[in-house]
Protein backbone atom coordinates (compact mmCIF):
# COMPACT_ATOMS: atom_id res chain seq x y z
CA UNK A 1 0.00 0.00 0.00
CA UNK A 2 1.59 3.88 -1.28
CA UNK A 3 0.76 6.53 -0.29
CA UNK A 4 -0.86 8.46 -3.35
CA UNK A 5 -0.72 12.49 -3.52
CA UNK A 6 -4.82 13.06 -3.07
CA UNK A 7 -4.81 16.78 -4.73
CA UNK A 8 -8.44 18.26 -4.42
CA UNK A 9 -10.79 16.31 -6.43
CA UNK A 10 -8.51 13.63 -7.92
CA UNK A 11 -8.41 9.86 -7.02
CA UNK A 12 -11.80 8.07 -5.37
CA UNK A 13 -14.17 10.39 -4.28
CA UNK A 14 -16.48 7.53 -2.94
CA UNK A 15 -19.01 9.23 -1.50
CA UNK A 16 -22.60 10.86 -2.29
CA UNK A 17 -21.54 13.75 -2.20
CA UNK A 18 -17.82 16.00 -2.24
CA UNK A 19 -17.00 18.41 0.51
CA UNK A 20 -13.36 20.13 -0.65
CA UNK A 21 -11.51 22.20 1.51
CA UNK A 22 -11.23 25.32 0.37
CA UNK A 23 -11.10 29.21 1.95
CA UNK A 24 -14.79 29.68 1.64
CA UNK A 25 -15.65 25.68 2.70
CA UNK A 26 -13.69 26.04 5.94
CA UNK A 27 -13.27 27.85 9.47
CA UNK A 28 -9.42 28.35 10.89
CA UNK A 29 -9.04 28.50 14.85
CA UNK A 30 -13.06 28.60 15.51
CA UNK A 31 -15.84 26.09 14.81
CA UNK A 32 -19.20 26.64 13.41
CA UNK A 33 -22.24 28.40 15.68
CA UNK A 34 -26.20 28.44 15.29
CA UNK A 35 -25.52 31.58 12.78
CA UNK A 36 -23.08 30.22 10.34
CA UNK A 37 -25.09 29.12 6.60
CA UNK A 38 -24.03 25.24 5.59
CA UNK A 39 -21.19 24.34 2.78
CA UNK A 40 -23.16 22.03 1.83
CA UNK A 41 -27.24 20.37 2.50
CA UNK A 42 -27.40 16.79 2.59
CA UNK A 43 -30.16 14.10 3.36
CA UNK A 44 -30.06 11.76 6.76
CA UNK A 45 -28.16 8.51 5.80
CA UNK A 46 -26.00 9.77 3.13
CA UNK A 47 -22.29 10.00 2.58
CA UNK A 48 -20.00 12.36 2.16
CA UNK A 49 -15.98 12.17 0.92
CA UNK A 50 -14.49 15.59 2.49
CA UNK A 51 -10.91 16.73 1.61
CA UNK A 52 -9.20 17.16 5.16
CA UNK A 53 -6.52 19.43 5.68
CA UNK A 54 -3.95 19.53 8.80
CA UNK A 55 -2.72 22.51 10.07
CA UNK A 56 0.45 21.84 10.55
CA UNK A 57 3.09 22.87 7.79
CA UNK A 58 0.55 26.23 7.91
CA UNK A 59 0.70 27.93 10.88
CA UNK A 60 2.48 31.13 11.72
CA UNK A 61 5.65 29.51 13.34
CA UNK A 62 6.25 27.31 10.31
CA UNK A 63 6.07 30.57 8.06
CA UNK A 64 2.25 29.69 7.09
CA UNK A 65 3.68 28.55 3.74
CA UNK A 66 3.81 24.74 3.18
CA UNK A 67 5.90 24.92 -0.20
CA UNK A 68 8.61 25.94 1.82
CA UNK A 69 7.55 24.43 5.14
CA UNK A 70 7.76 21.00 3.36
CA UNK A 71 9.87 21.64 1.15
CA UNK A 72 12.44 22.57 3.85
CA UNK A 73 12.13 18.51 4.67
CA UNK A 74 12.74 17.82 1.25
CA UNK A 75 9.21 17.15 -0.27
CA UNK A 76 8.95 17.89 -3.83
CA UNK A 77 6.13 21.03 -4.62
CA UNK A 78 4.07 18.57 -6.92
CA UNK A 79 3.74 16.28 -3.36
CA UNK A 80 2.40 19.65 -1.24
CA UNK A 81 -1.05 19.63 -1.30
CA UNK A 82 -2.85 22.75 -3.40
CA UNK A 83 -6.04 22.88 -0.84
CA UNK A 84 -3.00 23.77 1.99
CA UNK A 85 -1.51 26.54 -0.16
CA UNK A 86 -4.77 28.09 -1.05
CA UNK A 87 -5.73 28.75 2.60
CA UNK A 88 -2.45 29.69 3.69
CA UNK A 89 -2.44 31.94 1.35
CA UNK A 90 -5.64 33.64 1.33
CA UNK A 91 -7.11 33.04 5.33
CA UNK A 92 -5.99 34.05 8.36
CA UNK A 93 -6.35 33.89 12.42
CA UNK A 94 -5.39 35.33 15.45
CA UNK A 95 -2.71 33.02 17.04
CA UNK A 96 -3.43 34.62 20.42
CA UNK A 97 -7.11 34.05 20.19
CA UNK A 98 -7.45 31.40 17.71
CA UNK A 99 -7.21 28.16 17.96
CA UNK A 100 -4.86 26.34 15.52
CA UNK A 101 -7.14 24.18 13.82
CA UNK A 102 -8.53 23.98 9.98
CA UNK A 103 -12.64 22.06 10.26
CA UNK A 104 -14.82 21.88 6.95
CA UNK A 105 -18.16 22.72 7.15
CA UNK A 106 -20.88 23.14 8.41
CA UNK A 107 -23.14 19.89 6.91
CA UNK A 108 -26.51 20.57 7.65
CA UNK A 109 -28.07 17.19 7.75
CA UNK A 110 -32.12 17.82 6.93
CA UNK A 111 -34.69 16.61 9.51
CA UNK A 112 -32.31 17.13 12.70
CA UNK A 113 -33.23 19.27 15.40
CA UNK A 114 -32.22 19.75 19.35
CA UNK A 115 -32.83 16.73 21.47
CA UNK A 116 -31.94 14.25 18.37
CA UNK A 117 -27.92 12.49 18.11
CA UNK A 118 -26.14 12.79 15.07
CA UNK A 119 -24.96 9.57 14.04
CA UNK A 120 -21.58 9.89 12.20
CA UNK A 121 -20.10 6.41 11.03
CA UNK A 122 -16.62 6.64 9.97
CA UNK A 123 -16.62 4.51 6.47
CA UNK A 124 -12.98 5.99 5.23
CA UNK A 125 -10.05 7.15 5.81
CA UNK A 126 -7.04 7.58 3.39
CA UNK A 127 -3.99 9.60 3.61
CA UNK A 128 -3.65 12.18 1.11
CA UNK A 129 0.58 12.61 1.62
CA UNK A 130 3.14 10.47 2.58
CA UNK A 131 3.76 12.19 5.61
CA UNK A 132 3.39 13.96 8.83
CA UNK A 133 4.31 16.28 11.85
CA UNK A 134 4.54 15.93 15.25
CA UNK A 135 4.49 19.34 17.72
CA UNK A 136 5.04 20.32 21.01
CA UNK A 137 4.62 24.27 20.99
CA UNK A 138 6.05 26.51 23.87
CA UNK A 139 3.54 26.94 26.83
CA UNK A 140 1.77 23.42 25.94
CA UNK A 141 1.80 19.97 26.43
CA UNK A 142 2.60 17.72 29.53
CA UNK A 143 5.43 18.79 30.37
CA UNK A 144 4.84 22.98 30.18
CA UNK A 145 8.00 25.11 30.92
CA UNK A 146 9.93 21.44 30.61
CA UNK A 147 9.93 20.44 26.94
CA UNK A 148 10.64 21.68 24.31
CA UNK A 149 14.00 22.73 25.74
CA UNK A 150 14.90 24.74 21.82
CA UNK A 151 13.24 26.16 19.22
CA UNK A 152 14.58 23.88 16.77
CA UNK A 153 13.03 20.98 18.65
CA UNK A 154 9.23 22.24 18.61
CA UNK A 155 8.18 20.52 15.49
CA UNK A 156 9.20 17.29 14.03
CA UNK A 157 9.14 15.75 10.24
CA UNK A 158 8.23 12.38 10.57
CA UNK A 159 8.00 10.22 6.59
CA UNK A 160 5.50 7.37 5.73
CA UNK A 161 7.02 4.38 4.68
CA UNK A 162 5.10 1.34 3.56
CA UNK A 163 5.91 -2.10 5.10
CA UNK A 164 4.66 -5.35 4.80
CA UNK A 165 1.68 -5.12 7.87
CA UNK A 166 1.34 -1.33 6.56
CA UNK A 167 2.28 2.00 6.79
CA UNK A 168 4.23 3.13 9.16
CA UNK A 169 5.53 6.81 10.58
CA UNK A 170 9.38 6.77 10.81
CA UNK A 171 11.00 8.85 13.65
CA UNK A 172 15.03 8.91 14.16
CA UNK A 173 16.75 8.30 17.44
CA UNK A 174 18.73 11.45 17.76
CA UNK A 175 17.94 14.44 15.89
CA UNK A 176 19.02 14.20 12.00
CA UNK A 177 19.84 10.25 12.25
CA UNK A 178 18.80 7.56 10.59
CA UNK A 179 14.55 6.66 10.93
CA UNK A 180 15.25 3.51 12.76
CA UNK A 181 12.14 4.33 14.95
CA UNK A 182 8.68 2.76 13.48
CA UNK A 183 5.11 3.21 14.63
CA UNK A 184 1.91 1.47 12.68
CA UNK A 185 -0.53 4.08 11.36
CA UNK A 186 -4.00 4.49 12.26
CA UNK A 187 -6.00 7.33 10.99
CA UNK A 188 -8.97 9.23 12.66
CA UNK A 189 -10.04 12.93 12.64
CA UNK A 190 -9.71 14.49 15.90
CA UNK A 191 -12.04 17.05 15.72
CA UNK A 192 -15.75 16.02 14.96
CA UNK A 193 -18.64 17.96 15.85
CA UNK A 194 -21.95 19.94 15.33
CA UNK A 195 -22.57 23.50 15.47
CA UNK A 196 -23.27 25.07 19.19
CA UNK A 197 -26.17 26.86 20.06
CA UNK A 198 -24.44 30.25 20.38
CA UNK A 199 -24.20 33.57 18.10
CA UNK A 200 -20.33 33.08 19.12
CA UNK A 201 -18.12 30.41 17.09
CA UNK A 202 -16.15 28.34 20.00
CA UNK A 203 -12.16 28.08 20.48
CA UNK A 204 -11.46 25.03 18.11
CA UNK A 205 -9.14 23.69 20.67
CA UNK A 206 -11.44 22.87 23.98
CA UNK A 207 -14.08 20.00 23.38
CA UNK A 208 -17.26 20.12 24.53
CA UNK A 209 -21.15 17.97 23.97
CA UNK A 210 -21.01 19.67 20.79
CA UNK A 211 -17.90 17.52 19.68
CA UNK A 212 -15.01 18.94 18.57
CA UNK A 213 -11.52 18.59 19.36
CA UNK A 214 -12.14 15.04 20.89
CA UNK A 215 -9.38 13.40 20.18
CA UNK A 216 -10.23 9.84 20.54
CA UNK A 217 -8.43 7.50 18.69
CA UNK A 218 -10.74 4.78 18.79
CA UNK A 219 -13.07 6.64 15.56
CA UNK A 220 -10.96 4.60 13.26
CA UNK A 221 -12.69 3.28 10.24
CA UNK A 222 -15.76 1.14 10.62
CA UNK A 223 -16.61 3.47 14.31
CA UNK A 224 -19.18 5.94 14.69
CA UNK A 225 -19.63 8.91 16.85
CA UNK A 226 -22.98 10.05 18.32
CA UNK A 227 -23.63 13.85 19.26
CA UNK A 228 -26.34 15.84 20.78
CA UNK A 229 -27.63 18.10 18.21
CA UNK A 230 -27.90 21.40 19.68
CA UNK A 231 -29.42 23.25 16.12
CA UNK A 232 -31.90 22.54 13.77
CA UNK A 233 -29.85 20.44 10.56
CA UNK A 234 -27.08 20.02 13.33
CA UNK A 235 -24.40 21.75 11.06
CA UNK A 236 -21.73 18.93 11.43
CA UNK A 237 -17.94 19.57 10.23
CA UNK A 238 -14.46 17.51 10.63
CA UNK A 239 -11.05 18.22 10.88
CA UNK A 240 -7.76 18.10 12.65
CA UNK A 241 -6.89 15.04 10.71
CA UNK A 242 -4.56 12.56 12.45
CA UNK A 243 -2.03 9.46 10.51
CA UNK A 244 -1.93 8.14 14.68
CA UNK A 245 -1.61 8.99 18.01
CA UNK A 246 -0.95 7.68 21.60
CA UNK A 247 -3.57 7.73 24.67
CA UNK A 248 -2.95 11.46 26.00
CA UNK A 249 -1.49 13.42 23.29
CA UNK A 250 0.91 14.36 25.67
CA UNK A 251 3.58 16.42 23.51
CA UNK A 252 0.08 18.15 22.09
CA UNK A 253 0.13 16.21 18.91
CA UNK A 254 -0.79 13.54 17.04
CA UNK A 255 0.99 12.94 13.75
CA UNK A 256 -0.98 15.51 12.05
CA UNK A 257 -1.29 14.73 8.91
CA UNK A 258 -4.36 15.48 5.79
CA UNK A 259 -6.89 12.29 5.69
CA UNK A 260 -9.42 12.07 2.78
CA UNK A 261 -12.73 10.93 5.12
CA UNK A 262 -16.00 9.21 3.58
CA UNK A 263 -18.60 9.70 6.30
CA UNK A 264 -22.26 8.69 6.83
CA UNK A 265 -24.26 10.96 8.63
CA UNK A 266 -27.79 9.79 10.24
CA UNK A 267 -30.24 11.39 12.18
CA UNK A 268 -31.31 9.36 15.20
CA UNK A 269 -34.88 11.09 16.50
CA UNK A 270 -34.55 11.84 20.21
CA UNK A 271 -37.26 8.62 21.23
CA UNK A 272 -34.96 6.08 19.49
CA UNK A 273 -32.26 7.89 21.37
CA UNK A 274 -33.08 7.35 24.65
CA UNK A 275 -34.31 4.08 24.40
CA UNK A 276 -30.78 2.94 23.02
CA UNK A 277 -28.69 4.91 25.21
CA UNK A 278 -30.84 6.99 27.66
CA UNK A 279 -29.98 10.83 27.70
CA UNK A 280 -26.88 11.73 25.80
CA UNK A 281 -24.87 14.71 27.09
CA UNK A 282 -21.73 14.66 25.20
CA UNK A 283 -20.34 12.66 22.52
CA UNK A 284 -20.23 9.08 22.35
CA UNK A 285 -18.74 6.51 20.21
CA UNK A 286 -19.44 2.82 19.52
CA UNK A 287 -16.66 0.37 17.69
CA UNK A 288 -17.07 -3.42 16.98
CA UNK A 289 -16.86 -4.13 19.98
CA UNK A 290 -17.26 -1.22 22.57
CA UNK A 291 -19.71 1.50 23.33
CA UNK A 292 -17.85 4.47 24.92
CA UNK A 293 -18.79 6.82 26.91
CA UNK A 294 -16.44 10.16 27.99
CA UNK A 295 -15.92 12.87 30.30
CA UNK A 296 -14.82 16.77 29.97
CA UNK A 297 -13.28 18.57 32.26
CA UNK A 298 -10.42 21.06 32.71
CA UNK A 299 -9.64 18.77 35.68
CA UNK A 300 -8.90 15.71 34.54
CA UNK A 301 -10.33 14.06 38.00
CA UNK A 302 -13.12 15.56 37.53
CA UNK A 303 -13.21 14.96 33.93
CA UNK A 304 -12.75 10.77 35.22
CA UNK A 305 -15.76 11.21 37.53
CA UNK A 306 -17.91 12.52 34.71
CA UNK A 307 -17.08 9.98 32.19
CA UNK A 308 -17.60 7.21 35.11
CA UNK A 309 -21.36 8.88 35.93
CA UNK A 310 -22.04 8.73 32.11
CA UNK A 311 -21.05 5.17 32.34
CA UNK A 312 -23.35 3.90 34.61
CA UNK A 313 -25.79 6.04 33.20
CA UNK A 314 -25.73 4.33 30.06
CA UNK A 315 -25.44 0.99 31.72
CA UNK A 316 -28.55 1.29 33.71
CA UNK A 317 -30.54 2.92 30.74
CA UNK A 318 -29.28 0.50 28.07
CA UNK A 319 -29.62 -2.82 30.64
CA UNK A 320 -31.52 -1.85 33.09
CA UNK A 321 -28.57 -2.42 35.31
CA UNK A 322 -28.69 -1.53 39.31
CA UNK A 323 -26.96 1.74 39.69
CA UNK A 324 -24.56 -0.34 42.30
CA UNK A 325 -24.19 -3.28 40.37
CA UNK A 326 -23.51 -0.88 36.96
CA UNK A 327 -20.50 0.79 39.65
CA UNK A 328 -19.37 -2.69 40.50
CA UNK A 329 -19.01 -3.74 36.95
CA UNK A 330 -17.15 -0.98 35.79
CA UNK A 331 -14.15 -1.09 38.36
CA UNK A 332 -13.97 -4.92 37.33
CA UNK A 333 -14.37 -4.82 33.78
CA UNK A 334 -13.80 -1.53 32.01
CA UNK A 335 -11.09 0.32 31.10
CA UNK A 336 -10.76 4.02 31.54
CA UNK A 337 -8.16 5.53 28.99
CA UNK A 338 -7.49 9.27 29.07
CA UNK A 339 -8.02 10.20 25.40
CA UNK A 340 -5.84 13.85 25.58
CA UNK A 341 -4.56 16.38 28.29
CA UNK A 342 -3.26 19.12 26.19
CA UNK A 343 -6.69 20.74 24.66
CA UNK A 344 -7.43 22.77 28.12
CA UNK A 345 -10.48 20.62 28.57
CA UNK A 346 -9.32 17.19 29.17
CA UNK A 347 -10.97 13.68 27.85
CA UNK A 348 -11.18 10.32 29.93
CA UNK A 349 -13.07 7.92 27.44
CA UNK A 350 -14.57 4.43 28.87
CA UNK A 351 -14.42 1.44 26.92
CA UNK A 352 -17.84 -0.82 28.12
CA UNK A 353 -17.80 -4.57 26.10
CA UNK A 354 -21.20 -4.82 24.63
CA UNK A 355 -20.40 -8.64 24.48
CA UNK A 356 -20.75 -8.94 28.33
CA UNK A 357 -24.50 -8.00 27.97
CA UNK A 358 -25.39 -10.22 25.50
CA UNK A 359 -27.51 -12.42 27.86
CA UNK A 360 -29.41 -9.25 29.00
CA UNK A 361 -33.04 -8.97 27.59
CA UNK A 362 -34.02 -5.28 26.47
CA UNK A 363 -37.50 -4.24 25.89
Amino acid sequence: MTVEILQPGTGELPGDHYLPSTPDTVLWGRLPCATDAAVLTISSGETVTIDTVSHEGVLEDQGKDPLAYFGGHGVDASSVLDDAVAIAATLSRDPAADGPHIVTGPIRIEGAEPGDLLKITVDKLVPRVPYGVISNRHGKGALVGVLPRSEGSVSVFAPVEERDAGLVGVLPVTHGGRRLVEFPLAPFLGTMGVAVASHERPHSVPPGAHGGNIDIKLLVEGAVLYLPVQVAGALAYVGDPHFAQGDGEVALTALEASLRATLRFDVVPRAEAVREFGEVAGPLVRTDEYLVPTGLDPDLDEAMRKCVRAAIELISARWGMDEHLAYAYLSAATDFDISQVVDIVCGIHARIREADFEAVPRG
